[in-house]
């Protein structure tokens, strides 16, 4: 069964850092776009494996949007 996450990349001085906001603890880091993507995956696929069929269905129930704001300082 296919589900769907949000997932936040960050890019830091090591190189990209990435969690997802609906699973606690369930983060992970690599060089470039491509390594952090497929690391993101792999972690969360993982994660998925000690949650029940119900707590998956709850925590991917959560809507979870981003936006950018642009701020004036005076």
């Amino acid at each position: 069964m296919a589900y769907k996450v949000s997932v936040v990349i960050e890019k830091d001085e090591y190189g990209y850092y990435a969690y997802v906001p609906e699973l606690d603890g369930c983060q992970t880091q690599g060089k470039t776009i491509e390594e952090v993507t497929s690391n993101i995956k792999e972690a969360t696929e993982l994660f998925f494996e000690i949650l029940s069929e119900e707590e998956i269905k709850e925590v991917t129930s959560r809507e979870i949007l981003t936006t950018t704001l642009e701020i004036q300082v005076a």
